[in-house]
C-alpha cells in the first residue's frame, strides 16, 4: 500500500475504530503492536495534568487519535483514506511547492506560509503535532529524522479547546559538525476548527526573543473540476453530493511565523546567519513534508 506503514497504518487503523470504543485507562506500550487492550485506550489528550511525557518508543503503537474524535466522522475519513489509495494511479494529484513569503521590520521575521498536503484535514493536524513523532521528516545517516518529537504534555481541555506542552529537537549539520537545537512550545489547539497558536514557553529558546505563529488546515476539494462540473462546492456536504461521495478531500494549510533573535544575537553578522539558517530550514521541513505526501501514494 504504501512506503510509510506507520502513517498510513496509523489512518487506517484510527479511521476503523469508533469513538466510543476508545475507554479505559491511558497507559504507556512498548509493544510494536496494538494489542486488544490497547485499542480500548482513551485518547492521551483525555487526562490533562496526568499524561506523562511521550517519549517516541512508548506512543507510536498506540490506536489514539491526535484530534479529538468528537470533531470529525471517523467513518467519513476511512473512505476518504480509500479514496486517496483507490484513484492513485488513474487520477494521481500532488501538492505543488510551498508559498513562503518573508518580511523583516523592527528586527521581527515574518514568515506567511501555504502549502497544500494530499492527506484529509485531521491527519494533516497529525503531521504538524505529531506526538507519535512518526517520520514526517528526512532522517540522517544515523536514522535520526531532522525534526524530532521529544514529549508531548496536555497541560488543559476545555470542550475541542487544547493547550499542549511540547518539546522537540531540529538537528542540524554543518561541515564536520552536528548538534540539536531543542524547541519547548506552548500550542493553543482548537480540535474544532483544525486551528492552532504557539509561542515559545518562557524562559526557553533563550537565542530567541521572539518564536511564535499560528496554523490552520482547511479542505481542499481536489475533484471538483472533475465531478462537480467545475463547480467549486461551499462544504463539505455540497462537495459530497455534486460528486456523489467519490471526491477526495485535500487540506490548505496556511501558517505564519514571527521569530526574533535574541538581544545579543539580533546584531549583524550574527541576525543574518540565525534568520537565514531559520528560514532556509523552514523551507526544507515543507519539502519533507510535500515529498512524504508524494511517495505515500506511489
Amino acid at each position: 500500500m504504501s512506503v510509510f506503514p506507520g502513517f498510513v497504518g496509523w489512518i487506517n487503523q484510527n479511521f476503523q475504530e469508533r469513538p466510543e470504543a476508545e475507554t479505559g485507562r491511558s497507559e504507556d506500550v512498548k509493544s510494536n503492536s496494538v494489542s486488544e487492550k490497547d485499542a480500548n485506550l482513551k485518547p492521551w489528550y483525555d487526562e490533562p495534568g496526568k499524561t506523562a511525557a511521550m517519549e517516541p518508543g512508548d506512543v507510536r503503537s498506540k490506536s489514539l487519535h491526535a484530534v479529538d474524535t468528537k470533531y470529525f466522522d471517523v467513518n467519513d475519513m476511512k473512505r476518504q483514506s480509500e479514496l486517496w489509495h483507490g484513484e492513485k494511479k488513474k487520477h494521481p494529484w500532488y501538492p505543488a511547492p510551498a508559498k513562503v513569503e518573508v518580511k523583516t521590520k523592527n528586527g521581527l521575521c515574518h514568515m506567511n506560509i501555504e502549502f497544500t498536503i494530499g492527506v484529509i484535514p485531521p491527519a494533516v493536524y497529525e503531521m504538524l503535532t505529531n506526538p507519535r513523532n512518526i517520520s514526517f521528516f528526512s532522517k540522517d545517516e544515523r536514522s535520526r529524522q531532522r525534526l524530532e518529537n521529544k514529549s508531548t504534555k496536555v497541560l488543559k481541555k476545555d470542550g475541542p479547546r487544547q493547550i499542549t506542552d511540547v518539546r522537540k529537537a531540529l538537528r542540524w549539520k554543518f561541515l564536520m559538525w552536528s548538534g540539536a537545537i531543542p524547541i519547548h512550545l506552548i500550542i493553543d489547539e482548537n480540535h474544532q476548527n483544525l486551528k492552532a497558536k504557539y509561542k515559545k514557553k518562557k524562559n526557553k529558546m533563550k537565542c530567541m526573543k521572539v518564536f511564535e505563529g499560528s496554523w490552520k488546515v482547511e479542505p481542499l476539494y481536489v475533484d471538483s473540476e472533475r465531478l462537480c462540473n467545475q463547480r467549486e462546492p461551499k462544504s463539505r456536504e455540497e462537495y459530497k453530493r455534486c460528486s456523489r461521495g467519490k471526491g477526495r478531500i485535500a487540506s490548505k494549510v496556511t501558517m505564519e511565523h514571527i521569530f526574533q533573535p535574541s538581544s545579543l544575537l539580533n546584531l549583524p553578522p550574527f541576525s543574518w546567519i540565525i534568520r537565514g539558517y531559520t528560514i532556509k530550514t523552514t523551507k526544507i521541513l515543507l519539502e519533507d513534508l510535500r515529498k512524504f505526501n508524494i511517495n505515500m501514494y506511489k
